[in-house]
């Protein structure tokens, strides 16, 4: 798409046509005290030469890529096939809007429809939609799908162990559909939900909510959850973001979900400094006409041949406004194509192969940390390529001292959890070299004083 610049005439015409006096006239129903009242924080124009060095200069800054990292905490390093950049760079696929003429778009309307297709067999569930914008706006996008399907309840249940970012989305979204929103909280020793928290589930609850695995990378009880989900008739909702994790963990169709979400992200695209991500959707074959965005369906052109069309688009730009289902907009169809050809690429073998890899080389860093170390594993519930490390020091400090050795050790979470000012949580993944654990264990040593 070209962008058109217009002249001062140009636009005055245009805003006599439409019978305001200026461009800010537009925005008259945005209250005062939420507009930007300043200029942003920009340079003043460049020329192309310009921009180009301004930002060599700036890429310079950039030294995360030099360090070894073991940082994930909702954005997670993987292996990403070269023939995945590839396939992108093909003109055909090289955008994110949504392909409206089926008859001038059946290769993107069926890679749409080929990741779909993964998607809901990797979460074993009847349907995917075409994508959403991030795994934490597919999970507030599910809990409000959830509110107008349970439109005599008024209480939207979480696991404090979801990432906090997406709580705050939840929350976000939710503010005027629901009138609470409670928070199971976790069990110290184990760092999984309580199971004594599950009684906060009552036939108030529009829907069940929780990371698998969670923040703290404990696999949760997902049966337990389920269980007392269903038995006040609410409606289940998994969240994973770290989606590898289901080549070998109970899917959330398994579970009895309603509606599972994720983060695409995993699945061969690179980290980037944080994004972009790609949100998954999924819901049984009952809601499938409640989900948000669009989907993409199989059918017959009128010579009988099998061709593909957008399908299910409740959307504003579609419908009624009352009945739409959301506003999605923009479809992240380049980063579906990357995670669908990552997905047809590994296939479940390989997918499983991965996610072995993952656990494997995690459970020996710890098993290290541990024996090598005086640092603890600050929960004893199960994980998967992720786990919150207790040091003797704040995380914070050590975190910086491991920085100086090269290393970003993971994240403290103090940020978000202030009581767990030493703990860290740190992701492993097939990209880690045995070299590189022993890289953590030694560097942990030299900063805490050695083995207990």
């Amino acid at each position: 798409m070209r962008y058109l610049p217009i002249t001062p005439e140009d636009r005055k015409a245009m805003l006599d046509k439409i019978g305001v006096a200026s461009v800010e006239e537009l925005f008259n129903s945005i209250p005062a005290d939420v507009k930007l009242t300043k200029k942003l924080n920009l340079p003043d124009a460049m020329s192309e030469p310009e921009l180009r060095r301004y930002f060599a200069a700036l890429a310079k800054e950039n030294s995360g890529s030099e360090m070894l990292t073991f940082l994930g905490a909702g954005a997670y390093r993987h292996t990403s096939p070269a023939h995945i950049d590839q396939l992108l760079l093909r003109s055909e696929f090289y955008t994110a809007y949504t392909p409206y003429q089926p008859e001038v778009s059946q290769g993107t309307l069926q890679s749409i429809f080929e990741f779909q297709t993964m998607v809901a067999d990797l979460f074993d569930m009847h349907a995917s939609n075409a994508s959403m914008y991030d795994g934490a706006t597919a999970a507030a996008e599910a809990a409000l799908m959830a509110t107008k399907i349970k439109k005599k309840r008024d209480k939207l249940v979480i696991a404090s162990s979801m990432h906090p970012q997406y709580i705050e989305t939840i929350r976000t979204y939710t503010a005027h559909f629901v009138k609470e929103i409670v928070l199971l909280e976790i069990d110290p020793k184990t760092g999984m939900t309580s199971t004594d928290e599950l009684a906060k589930i009552d036939e108030q609850t529009i829907a069940v909510m929780f990371q698998y695995p969670n923040f703290f990378g404990v696999i949760e009880d997902g049966k337990a959850i389920s269980e007392k989900t269903k038995e006040m008739k609410a409606l289940l909702i998994p969240v994973v973001i770290e989606t590898t994790a289901l080549a070998i963990l109970q899917a959330p169709g398994e579970l009895g979900a309603d509606i599972a979400v994720g983060e695409g992200q995993p699945l061969g695209i690179p980290v980037n400094f944080g994004g972009p991500g790609v949100g998954l959707f999924t819901a049984s074959e009952k809601l499938v006409r409640k989900m948000p965005g669009r989907l993409i369906g199989e059918t017959k052109d009128k010579n009988g041949n099998d061709c593909f069309v957008l399908t299910l688009a409740a959307r504003e730009q579609h419908i009624k406004r009352e009945k739409a289902t959301s506003n999605i907009c923009s479809n992240q169809g380049l980063m579906a194509l990357a995670a669908g050809i990552y997905l047809a690429s590994m296939g479940p073998k390989g997918l499983e192969k991965v996610a072995l890899m993952n656990v494997r080389r995690a459970e020996k860093l710890k098993k290290m940390l541990v024996e090598q170390t005086n640092c603890e594993i600050a929960f004893s519930g199960p994980t998967y390529n992720e786990f919150s490390l207790m040091t003797p020091i704040k995380a914070s400090e050590f975190a910086k001292k491991m920085e100086e050795k090269g290393i970003v050790a993971g994240l403290p979470i103090d940020k978000y959890y202030p009581a767990l000012d030493n703990t860290l949580l740190v992701t492993v993944s097939e990209l880690h070299t045995d070299e590189e654990l022993e890289n953590f264990v030694s560097a942990t040593k030299e900063i805490t004083g050695g083995a207990k």
